[in-house]
């Protein structure tokens, strides 16, 4: 017996810190796997965290984790992340979002999301007529002002949130690349 508990702990000694309270507590070791697995409620949320928070963003939570970027968008950063709510998405053509979550669309799915990300964090007054963003995706995308509305291609900025590694704009729309 005495030998079990020897290896339990010298076991547990030797795996990374953030892994041996789940080996502890009998999680796998792949739950924790980046930074999306560090626990902390008191800083300010990551971009991640923001849209997981927001009833009006599930689609897109959905979509995130379809396309494992959950822990690329929960680094460091700084990001901007243009994210469209659940009516943007309805307003795509009927069973394009179904589609688009089939595991074998994964790379379709990561291209039309990282085309709302660009490396930065950009203020909406940063947003200038006429900016032309350089995506996540390599793409490119369009600012441009309408009164005192701002626009990223054809999708209106509603709101912003600022996170720990960048800003997030709730649009009205999807942006599709060309």
């Amino acid at each position: 017996m005495r030998a079990f508990i020897g290896a339990v702990l010298l076991t547990l000694a030797c795996q990374p810190a953030d892994q041996q309270g789940a080996a502890a507590a009998g999680a796998e070791p792949s739950q924790l796997s980046g930074q999306s697995g560090v626990k902390d409620s008191e800083s300010q949320p990551d971009v991640v965290k923001i849209a997981v928070g927001s009833k009006d963003h599930t689609t897109l939570v959905a979509a995130v984790q379809a396309a494992k970027l959950v822990d690329a968008l929960s680094n460091a950063g700084p990001f901007t992340v243009f994210a469209p709510t659940n009516a943007a998405f309805d307003k795509l053509p009927k069973g394009t979002v179904e589609d688009l979550l089939k595991p074998e669309n994964e790379n379709k799915l990561r291209n039309i999301l990282q085309h709302h990300v660009t490396v930065s964090a950009f203020e909406v007054a940063q947003l200038t007529d006429g900016l032309v963003l350089g995506m996540a995706d390599g793409g490119q995308a369009t600012i441009s002002k309408k009164g005192e509305d701002t626009y990223i291609n054809d999708a209106k900025i509603l709101a912003s949130v600022r996170g720990s590694n960048g800003m997030v704009h709730v649009i009205d729309g999807v942006v599709l690349p060309k």
